[in-house]
């Protein structure tokens, strides 16, 4: 069986996660959950990026649309954060993207919009979803 990758910071992450879901419920906007997390990472004293800004090359020189993820952690996490009623391709394709571009190995996605917290840690640009 695979070793998960970044076990110990994805343990750590979640938890935060679960711990903003546990205190605000669902039903607030993306940025009252990412305001959450970013309190929690702080207290934590976790390293992130709040909107790292990634530009897209493309052959020799850069596209003018830029990406922004969420929250860069550890420098090799993205977190992504939505509140949506249903996670679809366009949210992995999203971050699959962020993992190209950063050439990070690991995005966890993340959805505050159920009763209960979703999340889907997606490894690598190889399209590898592992739960």
């Amino acid at each position: 069986m695979e070793e998960l990758i970044y076990k110990k910071e994805s343990y750590q992450i979640v938890g935060i996660l679960f711990e903003v879901h546990k205190n605000l419920g669902k039903g607030f906007s993306e940025i009252v959950y990412k305001d959450a997390i970013e309190y929690e990472l702080k207290v934590n004293n976790i390293k992130f990026e709040r909107e790292k800004e990634y530009a897209v090359k493309y052959k020799n020189s850069y596209l003018k649309h830029k990406f922004y993820a969420d929250f860069v952690i550890e420098d090799k996490i993205v977190l992504e954060i939505k509140t949506v009623d249903c996670f679809n391709a366009n949210h992995y394709n999203q971050c699959l993207n962020y993992l190209k571009i950063s050439e990070n190995k690991l995005a966890i996605l993340a959805n505050f919009n159920l009763i209960s917290l979703e999340y889907k840690r997606i490894v690598d640009s190889k399209n590898k979803l592992a739960n």
